[in-house]
């Protein structure tokens, strides 16, 4: 009589169970520590992870979730949408200490009017290329209710920068002066456009 095996039934969903207990769970650069080996499983943990959606963890206790992957637990999980302006601020912002060439609009250097052209092209909008086209296009707005992004035109139209917030502003100024920022205040304003 020949060796029989006996039929046993499939132990692989035990094992993984198991090995999910007993290890961890990685979810891109999430980490989630399982528990004890002996405790009994929680039913499952749900977690949300910013633009790919909710996922069910069977066998992970909520506890053991990070605060920051618990559904509605921080209302800022959603990346915030910028608007052209903040994007155009940001763009700015990464050219300060650049020199000023008149003329130039970008890369590497920039007049006034270029600097703001060159940081809405990076925004993803075209808009006048000149300080004078800048003052003209867009929609005028007062000084009170500007925000950042909004190009602030000086000196009767022939100087441009991009605000910033609490009165400051980023430009190119003149020869032999880097991108930089700048008060409001020290400069003649004359017109403020939002795009």
């Amino acid at each position: 009589m020949g060796k029989h095996r006996l039929e046993q039934p499939s132990r692989g969903g035990s094992v993984a169970k198991k090995a999910m207990i007993a290890g961890s769970l990685t979810v891109g650069s999430l980490a989630v520590a399982a528990g004890p080996a002996l405790a009994a499983p929680a039913p499952s943990a749900t977690i949300e992870i910013p633009n790919l959606g909710k996922f069910t963890l069977p066998g992970v206790d909520q506890k053991q979730v990070p605060n920051q992957f618990r559904p509605g637990s921080l209302p800022g999980l959603v990346t915030p949408t910028l608007t052209a302006g903040e994007k155009a601020v940001k763009a700015a912002e990464s050219k300060i200490g650049s020199p000023y060439s008149y003329g130039a609009a970008g890369p590497n250097a920039f007049d006034c009017s270029g600097l703001v052209y060159w940081s809405y092209q990076q925004a993803g909008r075209t808009i006048p290329r000149d300080s004078y086209g800048q003052l003209g296009g867009g929609r005028a707005v007062s000084y009170s209710d500007a925000r950042p992004g909004d190009v602030l035109i000086f000196n009767g139209g022939g100087h441009a920068g991009i605000y910033i917030g609490n009165g400051q502003f980023i430009h190119a100024s003149t020869y032999g002066v880097p991108v930089k920022k700048a008060s409001v205040n020290e400069w003649s304003l004359v017109g403020v456009r939002r795009y």
